[in-house]
């Protein structure tokens, strides 16, 4: 298990907010953070500690500049997401990224849009492509949910399509959207479940904000998925310790 760090941006600046809110208008996003340093501060940071595979995360339009900012300061570090297409992800590879993260380019009206898939997949190859599966129980399943969180698709997170899709993509990168950002704990049903179902590297997202989540995280995925930490660390104004993370995590000895 490793621990993945996160950039995410708003408006140009690194903050922390509560997923769910993003899509409300601006006067309703709920925001745990607003940091005084800039994106490169970050991913300067990250590279120091040698964390890899972390991402980099645009909500919405103008953050390009910050994101870019960042990838430049640690090249071959990150992963980018958020507004990625065909058309723009080459980009942003050669700006350094080592993943591009895509979600809504490729869900579309609810399904799965294999002809986006695949274009994306030859323009980046599947070697440098992460899916976002940002996800929301509906009865006993989970689906994929887009426009910024707020519409179910009908694609379903089980171990079938998670097969499937890992013919066409590097990782997977998952949010549980019902606890993102909100410090609540990680949803441990669906942390058991993609440790059960996955065969390639996955980073869970979502709730965590204690250690005490972290030693059940690893329990229930027998250290198999990655984790991904947020509003709960000090370096993004919570409690948790950045550093006793990165250590925990086996990062660093």
């Amino acid at each position: 298990m490793k621990f993945r760090p996160c950039i995410d941006l708003h408006h140009g600046k690194v903050k922390q907010i509560v997923g769910e809110t993003l899509g409300a208008g601006n006067k309703q996003v709920v925001e745990n953070f607003v940091s005084e340093y800039d994106s490169g501060y970050y991913a300067a940071m990250f590279k120091r500690d040698k964390l890899t595979g972390g991402h980099v995360i645009m909500l919405g339009g103008g953050n390009e500049e910050a994101a870019l900012s960042a990838l430049r300061a640690y090249p071959g570090g990150l992963q980018i997401g958020g507004g990625i297409h065909a058309e723009n992800a080459a980009q942003y590879l050669e700006a350094g990224a080592t993943h591009v993260i895509v979600t809504s380019y490729i869900f579309r009206d609810g399904e799965l849009d294999m002809n986006h898939l695949q274009k994306i997949v030859s323009e980046v190859g599947k070697e440098r492509l992460v899916i976002d599966l940002s996800c929301k129980k509906r009865e006993d399943e989970w689906f994929v949910v887009t426009n910024q969180w707020k519409t179910f698709s009908e694609f379903r997170v089980n171990e079938a399509h998670l097969r499937e899709l890992a013919q066409y993509c590097d990782e997977y990168l998952v949010h549980a959207v019902d606890v993102e950002g909100k410090r609540t704990g990680i949803l441990a049903d669906l942390a058991q479940q993609l440790a059960d179902w996955v065969t390639i590297p996955t980073t869970y997202a979502g709730g965590a904000r204690s250690f005490e989540d972290l030693e059940l995280f690893r329990s229930l995925t027998s250290g198999k998925l990655d984790i991904t930490i947020g509003s709960a660390l000090d370096i993004f104004g919570g409690n948790l310790s950045y550093d006793e993370v990165v250590t925990f995590c086996g990062n660093r000895s």
